[in-house]
């Protein structure tokens, strides 16, 4: 939801901002109470929009009330304006935008990234951010006077080589020169006014007054950039657009034939069978531990942030770790890459956002290109991670001769693979008639093994992250161990049966099924009769190289989900982007 506040106009500088924000609701229910941005009191003294969470909020907000604060809403966020006006309130002397700013953010813990206005800063807005992205776009009629921001210490120190700033960009309205500057968490959401972006640091605090953008630092830290560079995006406004499609969630469904393309182009050649040396999710990780581990022939780990930082989990300096996150900006990836590093280990970041967090403080890494992904699931750039971890495999196996074979049958595989997922692409509308099935029931079940395990998993929880139905992953050599008991005539169930290793054991797991009545909707390769006269109903697709099956296994889930959702009445049109305009 939006909420907008209308905010006072410097008529001498004749500064227009505009403050607007689209959040999902960590604290308190979608309202309008509950939207953005937050003001510090009745009058608007200062506001304030957010992404991010405070953890420390709770404590924030019961000091507030006792100094006669009173909360408007149930978010976490409302603390934030009430303290920049407390702050303001008991200053002792003048003091700057930026500097109650900074004393404001000392104060917070968690994750975010903030736009302040304020009636006492007229024409003037200041941003910041720590663990949570933020990016400025600047647009200009004329050539900018530099594309490097110097940063500007505590302590008074600049670089000296890098003196220029954007202060001659005069922001008169009706002149030629005026500059616009946007702040946003994605480039999606500026793109369609400037491909001209710069991104911030945790806890640069970056001032707009006057047509001037200038960027501050309580002090330098050693080997720090002194400067932000101005990055010209190559994203285009036609990839952020829906086109002929229904949701942003549907259209990238379908775009995974080019996506996965790009993510292969310049990195394998299909001539001479060799990958270049280039250089996700838990999900994706799941999905290739096992061909990384044969391929590598080296054990691999697979970890979800979140958990991994509740532990004292050992690093070491010849460890490799890989942090994968679609945005780069992920806040527990980030924390657990800062952990790694101070550890010693060799740091590999897979995002698909240029630019981002996770991109700038890796030692190395792979960008997937899979294109912007506007909608709130991600679909392409699941497989577009896959892929680049099997290329990883790929290039490690390239000096063992007792894998060659296994690699080009691979190789070959994934020169396959863009007619594949089209021709899985032309089953959309029996897997519409299937959800039509589907979508009234309250729980569905989701088995395979081997390779096939990572995709129920993923499938699962495109179900439950879209269409709010609960789904759940089942390890079908697990049937015995509990969930067996589950399955009748009325819970739908659907199995990923492919002739792989594990394709007789997915047979047994099969006749436990129909043994108790079950209805299967079975995921199966093109032409095998032995699954097909047990299943109640059948998704053929075509057969690929074992450890490529979950791309062409996950494609059926992901538009079963999008479709149960349609059904069942939930938008999945959503832009989860965030955007300020000043």
């Amino acid at each position: 939801m939006i909420k907008k506040d209308s905010l006072d106009l410097d008529e001498k500088l004749c500064t227009h901002i505009g403050l607007a924000h689209t959040r999902w609701a960590t604290h308190g229910e979608p309202s309008a109470l509950n939207s953005h941005p937050h003001r510090s009191d009745k009058h608007n003294e200062f506001v304030v929009i957010h992404n991010g969470i405070i953890t420390n909020y709770k404590e924030l907000k019961k000091y507030l009330i006792t100094k006669g604060y009173d909360f408007e809403s149930e978010t976490d966020t409302e603390v934030i304006p009430k303290l920049i006006k407390y702050v303001y309130d008991n200053r002792e002397s003048d003091i700057t935008f930026s500097t109650l700013v900074e004393r404001v953010i000392q104060q917070l813990e968690g994750a975010f990234a903030l736009v302040f206005k304020s009636r006492h800063f007229p024409g003037e807005a200041v941003s910041t951010r720590r663990g949570s992205p933020l990016l400025i776009g600047v647009r200009s009629e004329h050539e900018l006077s530099t594309e490097h921001i110097p940063v500007q210490y505590k302590n008074g120190e600049l670089c000296p080589s890098l003196s220029a700033t954007l202060s001659d960009c005069s922001n008169t309205m009706g002149d030629d020169k005026a500059v616009e500057y946007y702040f946003a968490s994605d480039a999606s959401a500026i793109i369609e006014h400037t491909n001209k972006v710069l991104y911030l640091e945790d806890d640069d605090i970056a001032v707009v007054t006057g047509g001037e953008l200038s960027i501050h630092r309580m002090s330098r830290q050693a080997g720090e950039d002194p400067v932000r560079a101005i990055q010209t995006l190559q994203m285009e406004l036609q990839q952020i657009m829906k086109g002929n499609f229904d949701a942003f969630m549907q259209k990238e469904i379908f775009e995974q034939p080019e996506s996965v393309v790009n993510t292969m182009r310049g990195r394998i050649c299909f001539d001479s069978n060799t990958g270049d040396h280039s250089g996700f999710s838990y999900g994706t990780c799941r999905l290739t531990r096992q061909i990384l581990e044969e391929l590598t022939e080296l054990p691999v780990m697979v970890e979800l942030a979140s958990d991994f930082l509740d532990r004292n989990t050992p690093i070491f300096r010849d460890d490799v770790t890989f942090f994968i996150s679609q945005s780069g900006e992920t806040a527990d990836t980030l924390m657990a890459l800062r952990y790694c590093k101070d550890h010693g280990a060799l740091t590999v970041g897979i995002t698909n956002t240029v630019g981002s967090t996770i991109c700038r403080e890796t030692v190395c890494g792979v960008h997937i290109n899979a294109g912007p992904e506007i909608g709130v699931a991600s679909t392409k750039a699941y497989t577009s991670q896959f892929v680049s971890l099997i290329m990883f495999g790929l290039m490690m196996s390239e000096d063992r001769l007792s894998l060659q074979n296994r690699r080009l049958e691979i190789i070959n595989g994934l020169r396959m693979l863009p007619d594949q997922i089209k021709t899985v692409l032309s089953l959309d509308e029996k897997i519409k008639a299937i959800a039509s099935e589907l979508y009234q029931q309250r729980s569905l079940l989701v088995m395979g093994r081997g390779y096939n395990y990572a995709t129920c998993l993923e499938g699962a929880l495109k179900i439950k992250e879209i269409t709010y139905m609960h789904s759940e992953g089942i390890l079908a050599g697990e049937l015995k161990h509990g969930p067996l008991a589950l399955i009748d005539k009325h819970m739908p169930v659907i199995m990923v049966i492919m002739r792989d290793a594990c394709y007789i054991k997915c047979q047994n797991a099969l006749q436990q099924v129909t043994a108790r009545s079950g209805r299967p909707i079975i995921l199966c390769c093109q032409d095998d009769p032995e699954v097909t006269k047990n299943a109640y109903q059948t998704i053929e697709l075509p057969h690929a190289v074992d450890c490529l099956q979950g791309i062409l296994t996950v494609i059926p889930l992901q538009l079963l989900s999008f479709h149960l959702a349609v059904l069942r009445g939930y938008d999945v049109s959503s832009m989860p982007l965030h955007s300020l305009h000043g």
